[in-house]
C-alpha cells in the first residue's frame, strides 16, 4: 500500500522538483500539498502548489492547503535573506515564467488541513516539511496531539557543522520562523532532520541535467526543463557553482529510499534571539551529554542513488 504523504512547502524550483517526484512516485500517496511562506511570499506559495500541480497534471490530484498571510513586515535581515533566495529561483519563484492559475474554488488553510488529515488518518501520514515549520507550530496550537498523531516526521533545515546560507549560522528554514523551528523540533515526539551538511552534497550538474531527457515538445517536461534550465543558470551567476543542490528531493529521498542515508540520534536547539545567530540549529556534541537527545540527524547520503531516482521517476512525467 502507497505511504501517506504530506508535503509542506515554500514552492521555489528545488521543491518544484522534489514534489513533481513525489506526485509521480507509484509507492507514495501525496494526500495533500500545503503551502507556506518563505522563499516566496505566502499568496505566491499557494500559486506556485497550484501552478505544478496543474502542469504534472497527476492521476490523483492531492488536496491543496493555502499559506496564510502574516500581516507582518520582513525585518530587514529577513529581508536580504529572501532577496537573496530570490536571485536563485526567479521572480515568480519558478523562474521567469508568468504564472496565470485561478482561484482555489474551496480555500483550505494549510495548518488546517494538515490537523484534518492525521485526525482521519491517525499514525498513518507522514509529513515532510520543505520550508519554515511555521504551519506545523499553528497545527501543534490547534491540535496539541498532531505531532503524536504523525506516522513520521521529516523535515528538511538546519546546519550540524556547516554554517548557514541565510546568514553565516543559520539555515534559511531555521532563520525564517525560527521560533516555530524551536517549537516543533524540541517536541519530544520522533522526528528527523535532513542538514545543510548532507543536502548540498545531492547536486545535479549539467551534464546529469542532459541525462534527464526532457523533451520539450510534452508540456510537463518542457515545464520542467525551463525551469531547471533556470535553476542551473542562477547557480553559475550567484554562487558560482557549475550545478544546482537539489536540497528537498535529498529529504523526499531519505522517505522514499532510506537505505540512501546514514542517520545519528543527537539533541537540537534553535537560537531565537542571537544577533548574528538567530535561527542556528545548536547540537550538543560534547563528549559528556548534558542534553536528551531529541531528534535523529542525517549524516550522511548515497549522492548517484538520489539523482537515479529523480531520473527513475521523471520517466513517468
Amino acid at each position: 500500500m502507497p505511504r501517506k504523504l504530506i508535503i509542506d512547502v515554500d514552492p521555489g524550483i528545488g521543491d518544484a522538483v522534489a514534489v513533481i517526484a513525489a506526485l509521480c512516485d507509484p509507492e507514495l500517496d501525496v494526500v495533500a500539498l500545503t503551502a507556506t511562506a518563505g522563499c516566496v511570499p505566502a499568496d505566491v506559495a499557494t500559486r506556485n502548489l497550484q501552478t505544478i500541480v496543474e502542469q504534472i497534471d497527476p492521476d490523483k490530484r492531492p488536496r491543496m492547503g493555502a499559506a496564510a498571510e502574516s500581516g507582518a513586515k520582513p525585518t530587514a535581515d529577513k529581508a536580504q535573506a529572501i532577496s537573496e533566495i530570490a536571485k536563485l529561483h526567479g521572480p515568480s519563484g519558478l523562474g521567469d515564467r508568468q504564472i496565470e492559475v485561478a482561484d482555489l474554488h474551496h480555500r483550505h488553510d494549510s495548518a488546517k488541513l494538515m490537523t484534518d488529515l492525521v485526525r482521519a488518518s491517525p499514525n498513518e501520514c507522514t509529513l515532510l516539511t520543505l520550508g519554515p515549520l511555521t504551519n506545523v507550530e499553528v497545527a501543534c496550537e490547534r491540535c496539541p496531539d498532531f505531532l503524536n498523531l504523525l506516522g513520521d516526521l521529516v523535515c528538511l533545515g538546519g546546519s550540524v557543522a556547516v554554517g548557514g546560507d541565510a546568514n553565516a549560522a543559520a539555515e534559511f528554514n531555521m532563520f525564517y520562523d525560527p521560533t516555530a523551528a524551536r517549537n516543533v523540533l524540541n517536541s519530544p515526539a520522533t522526528k528527523t532532520i535532513v542538514p545543510l551538511d548532507v543536502s548540498n552534497q545531492v547536486v545535479m550538474t549539467f551534464e546529469e541535467f542532459n541525462r534527464l531527457g526532457l523533451e520539450p515538445e510534452s508540456a510537463q517536461q518542457a515545464f520542467l526543463h525551463e525551469t531547471l534550465a533556470y535553476y542551473l543558470r542562477s547557480h553559475h551567476e550567484h554562487l558560482g557553482l557549475e550545478g544546482i543542490q537539489l536540497r528537498e528531493l535529498a529529504a523526499l529521498a531519505f522517505i522514499t529510499h532510506p537505505r540512501f542515508f546514514e542517520t545519528q540520534r543527537m539533541v537540537i536547539d534553535v537560537e531565537t534571539r542571537g544577533e548574528l545567530t538567530r535561527g542556528m540549529t545548536v547540537f550538543d556534541r560534547r563528549a559528556t551529554e548534558q542534553w536528551q537527545t531529541n531528534i535523529d540527524v542525517v549524516i550522511d547520503v548515497d549522492v548517484r542513488g538520489v539523482l537515479d531516482y529523480l531520473t527513475d521517476m521523471l520517466k513517468c512525467v
